[in-house]
């Protein structure tokens, strides 16, 4: 039988991703508490000088584009390792729903990325602690469905909420509506950050599983 593929170097970049993300999104939400205090400012009459608009305009414009960037590179590693996982459980399950590749493709496909990574992530661990008892292989490494919902759940969440402040913040223009686009963003960074933590969690508790099932030895 094939001998499963290294996974670990792939988790841990994705989990260092995350972690610069999850800083970057800290230090967004700090960035965006002080543009809203601006606002305030702002709404109350009081004065803001030039040089004060256009330093929170600079500082918000930059970590933008670094949180992007970072974004993208977060979830090339993620899918990369995710993909990696799905097809090691390949070469120990045979009755999985979905190809490999699937693992990857359903991520970029409209309607289906709303439901499908839950469903093989959650196939993932379900059918990894049935392989493993199948073999009478015990380990405390268990993770919850529920907390795999509770991933999902976030991960909807921020990307909905993620859509609605880029949307709403080009055609802001009022205080007000700046005032809106602000506060959706402070939410926003807020989903982020626990979503990070929990993703972290989730990719930590697999890899060990994956570990556990590489010493699995498997007769032909």
């Amino acid at each position: 039988m094939q001998d499963l593929k290294p996974n670990e170097q792939r988790s841990q970049n994705a989990i260092l991703l995350i972690w610069i993300a999850l800083a970057l999104n800290c230090i967004s939400l700090v960035s965006s508490y002080f543009q809203y205090d601006l606002l305030q400012t702002a709404a109350n009459g009081g004065e803001i000088s030039t040089e004060a608009v256009t330093s929170n305009d600079n500082r918000e414009q930059a970590i933008g584009i670094i949180q992007l960037i970072i974004f993208v590179l977060s979830a090339i590693t993620f899918i990369q390792w995710f993909r990696r996982a799905y097809f090691n459980l390949h070469l120990r399950v045979n009755h999985l729903s979905q190809t490999e590749g699937w693992a990857a493709g359903c991520w970029f496909v409209p309607i289906v990325n709303l439901f499908k990574p839950y469903q093989i992530m959650k196939e993932l661990f379900q059918e990894t602690h049935l392989f493993l008892k199948r073999n009478e292989v015990h380990t405390r490494e268990h993770l919850s469905i529920a907390s795999l919902g509770l991933w999902w759940t976030f991960w909807i969440m921020d990307r909905f909420v993620g859509q609605f402040v880029f949307k709403y913040s080009m055609k802001a223009e009022t205080i007000d509506e700046l005032t809106t686009s602000t506060i959706a963003q402070l939410i926003s960074n807020g989903i982020g950050i626990v979503l990070a933590i929990i993703t972290i969690n989730i990719i930590t508790d697999y890899s060990k599983l994956e570990l556990v099932m590489h010493k699995v030895k498997i007769t032909e």
